[in-house]
Formats: structure tokens, C-alpha cells, sequence
């Protein structure tokens, strides 16, 4: 296996990647043919692109290696439940905890605050040194969104081998991107083909 931190797929989000960026996190691992793979969090500096990305942690977060594996194990505990719905079996106790406890690290509310020149006001404690904190809660939180909320019924595995995303199903639609759309029809076409020359 490949594994390539720096390196920016050409890939396009999956279908409901934008709306959830728990599934965006959990596609920031990809198996791509030829037994190659492309992780976004693969290593700090991947990581702190992939959350300046998405709004979740500052430029100059300057994240190290500890933070990145937290997010990366915080994203196969969320794999790992988004493959128990999708087929439909019982949420592994392991990737419940993980979630819950992630769901801990930051505060829900606005904190009240005082300052002398502002006076009384409201705002989320999430100083620099809790950046991974907050993004570790916002994308549990996000995940079980998904999981309990109107978009579970859609969400799905892409059909299209090696393929290892997620997407929300729209219609038939059963992959993410047309790229592998495009090789699953090629794979079922070659298949009948197949069996037709053995007939």
C-alpha cells in the first residue's frame, strides 16, 4: 500500500460530503486502484490543511503528530459506525465511546465572559491549544447527525471496487463521483462479456 499525505486527490467531495463534514472526514481515507491509498490526515501538516480547509482550525495551528492521530483514530471509530449502518448491523461499542467521549472535549454553549472593556459577553472557550478539541467534537457531533438524523436513510458505501467512501444516495445513484460510476459499468460490461464468450 501507497500512502501519500501530501498529495491532493482529484477526486471531487461524495455526494452529501458538504453538507456533513463527518462523511468528508471519514472519506479523507481513500483506497485507490492498484492497491494504492491516499490519506489527507497522513501526517500534521495534511491534517492542519484538511482542517483550515473546512473551517476548523486556524492557518498558523502549527498541529503535531499527537493531534493528527487523535484525528485519525477519531475517523476510523466514525468509518467504523457508518459501516455498521450501512449494513446494517449494531453499532461496535468501541466506536460509541470514542464518539461520545469526542463529543466531551469542547463546550456545547457560548461561555459567559467578563472584560473590563467589553463588559459581560458570550463566547465559545476554544483558545489555540484546544483546536483539536473543538474539531474533535464538531465532527462527532456531525456524525451522529448523520447517524440519527432525515440523511441516515441515505447514506450508503460507494459501489464501485476498490472504493472505500461514503456518499448520501441520491436516486440509483450508488457511487461518489463519476469516475467510479464510470469504472463500475466498465467492470459490469467487461463481466458480461465475459461470460458471454464462455457460453
Amino acid at each position: 500500500m501507497k500512502d501519500s499525505a501530501t498529495a491532493e486527490p482529484d477526486l471531487p467531495p461524495a455526494p452529501g460530503a458538504d453538507e456533513h463534514p463527518a462523511l468528508d472526514f471519514a472519506n479523507s481515507a481513500i483506497a485507490l486502484p492498484g492497491g494504492q491509498f491516499l490519506d489527507l490526515l497522513g501526517s500534521p501538516a495534511a491534517t492542519n490543511r484538511w482542517l483550515v480547509a473546512r473551517g476548523l482550525a486556524p492557518v498558523d495551528a502549527g498541529l503535531q503528530e499527537m493531534c493528527a492521530a487523535q484525528l485519525r483514530a477519531l475517523r476510523e471509530q466514525i468509518r467504523a459506525l457508518l459501516a455498521a449502518h450501512v449494513d446494517g448491523h449494531p453499532a461496535p461499542a468501541s466506536a460509541l465511546a470514542a464518539v461520545n467521549e469526542a463529543l466531551t472535549r469542547a463546550p456545547a454553549a457560548s461561555l459567559l465572559h467578563w472584560d473590563p472593556t467589553r463588559g459581560l459577553y458570550r463566547a465559545a472557550s476554544h483558545p489555540t491549544t484546544q483546536i483539536v478539541e473543538h474539531a474533535l467534537a464538531a465532527l462527532a457531533a456531525d456524525a451522529a447527525d448523520l447517524l440519527t438524523g432525515p440523511d441516515a436513510d441515505r447514506l450508503t458505501a460507494c459501489g464501485s471496487t476498490p472504493c472505500n467512501r461514503y456518499l448520501l444516495r441520491h436516486g440509483r445513484r450508488h457511487w461518489c463521483s463519476t469516475r467510479c460510476g464510470d469504472r463500475a459499468r466498465a467492470a459490469r460490461a467487461y463481466a458480461r462479456r465475459t461470460r458471454a464468450d464462455r457460453c
